[in-house]
């Protein structure tokens, strides 16, 4: 059953990467499938305001963050709840008797022999999974909050519908994405959890007898590639918080809410989309923190970098027929390379 998750995961990455990257063939006779895709893709300044079949506000945007926000956090803590059972890390697991036995349909010492019989790399995995969801969590978190306060979305932008739709499958799939090996086990011990509640209360869960130094002492055991991705991550973090800072101040300075600028500083002095660019960054950093080893994570940041890079590609050619004095030096997404 995992395993047809993640199947089904990464058809739908190729699926999603293929049309993009067919459209950004430079082939005359493929100028329609190109104008079709984009369609799609255009959405704010490069969308005309008279393009308003099929669209939803720009500000809609809010809807992917918030949908995210509470669907990691859902991930994240069940995930973590399955992995501290699972832990090769500590010696007890968490003493919620109702739910273990729910969950294996037997009894404590079935669960203990089912969890000392995993393999080791699957628990640590899931260990992982849980570091991958915290960063992830970070990332919709202030996104979440850009949306609702740093960004001044014109009364008169739009996407197209299409495009509101697949942020919304992104959101809910990436997140997936990072623990889909073992995710339905997850979703199992999830809704276990939440039968024992509603039957017992939570004054009958025995929370009292866990070792709560457990459920975070494995995450400091993680190999070298976990936070070697992590940092790759808080970089792009960094990064991009500052120029959605940039972006969400030039609005605000304009004269007119419709007005558009020419952005300055941090990485717009090389590249037109660093927002973009600190995006593939982070999802790099997922890459490498979850050790390269996963091809539903390749062909989610296959997906990431296509997407973002072509639509980086419409926004440069905007803002060089939009301003006659724009910085001839920047490139698209890339720097000094595309």
């Amino acid at each position: 059953m995992e395993m047809g998750l993640a199947l089904f995961l990464r058809v739908a990455w190729i699926a999603g990467t293929l049309p993009i990257l067919i459209a950004s063939v430079p082939w005359s006779r493929l100028h329609w499938f190109h104008d079709v895709v984009l369609g799609f893709a255009k959405r704010g300044k490069t969308m005309q305001p008279s393009s308003s079949k099929f669209t939803v506000p720009q500000k809609f945007f809010c809807h992917f963050y918030a949908l995210a926000v509470i669907w990691t956090t859902f991930l994240l803590v069940a995930t973590w709840l399955y992995a501290y059972n699972m832990a090769p890390f500590v010696s007890e697991p968490l003493q919620l008797s109702r739910f273990t036995s729910y969950l294996t349909g037997g009894s404590h010492s079935f669960w203990f022999h089912r969890s000392r019989s995993m393999k080791r790399e699957q628990r640590y995995r899931s260990w992982l999974s849980v570091f991958l969801l915290l960063l992830m969590e970070a990332q919709v978190l202030r996104r979440l909050y850009e949306s609702i306060y740093v960004f001044k979305f014109s009364p008169s932008a739009r996407m197209h519908i299409f495009g509101y739709l697949t942020g919304l499958f992104f959101y809910t799939a990436a997140p997936l994405s990072l623990c889909s090996t073992y995710v339905l086990e997850v979703f199992q011990l999830a809704t276990n959890l939440i039968q024992e509640l509603i039957v017992k209360g939570k004054d009958q869960m025995q929370f009292s007898e866990s070792n709560w130094w457990g459920f975070v002492n494995p995450l400091l055991k993680l190999k070298w590639h976990a936070w070697l991705g992590g940092a790759i991550f808080l970089w792009g973090w960094i990064h991009q918080r500052r120029c959605h800072a940039i972006l969400g101040l030039a609005r605000e300075n304009s004269d007119q809410i419709d007005d558009y600028v020419i952005p300055y500083g941090d990485w717009f002095k090389y590249v037109s989309s660093p927002h973009y660019l600190a995006e593939i960054v982070m999802y790099g950093g997922l890459l490498v923190g979850s050790g390269c080893s996963d091809m539903t994570m390749w062909l989610l940041f296959a997906f990431v970098v296509a997407n973002l890079a072509f639509a980086a590609a419409e926004t440069h050619r905007w803002y060089l027929r939009k301003f006659d004095n724009y910085p001839r030096e920047r490139f698209a997404i890339i720097p000094f390379v595309y």
